[in-house]
């Protein structure tokens, strides 16, 4: 019997570049982005048109990510923004990439 590893994600989504920012964690970052995108959960994220996958992160132990969305939520706006664009310099949507 094989062992499928299970990963969970912190993720950062924008309204724009210079936008709004949500901070969250998940176990399926492909679906929690496309609620985000779609809208289809009442909210922040909905309220504030904040659609666009812009950072994430993998992580193979729920409680070291949960642990990291706790500390980003209490980065200061500038340290979310190199962090987004040390992985993402142009701020691209990174949802499609997720279904490559």
């Amino acid at each position: 019997m094989q062992y499928e590893q299970k990963y969970y994600y912190v993720y950062i989504m924008a309204s724009g570049r210079n936008g709004t920012l949500y901070v969250g964690v998940t176990n399926d970052i492909a679906r929690r982005a496309y609620e985000h995108k779609t809208h289809a959960v009442p909210g922040f994220t909905k309220k504030y048109n904040v659609d666009k996958l812009v950072y994430y992160e993998r992580f193979t132990d729920i409680d070291r990510a949960i642990e990291q969305e706790k500390r980003l939520k209490r980065y200061h706006r500038n340290w979310k923004k190199d962090l987004i664009e040390g992985m993402n310099p142009d701020w691209h949507d990174l949802y499609d990439e997720l279904n490559m």
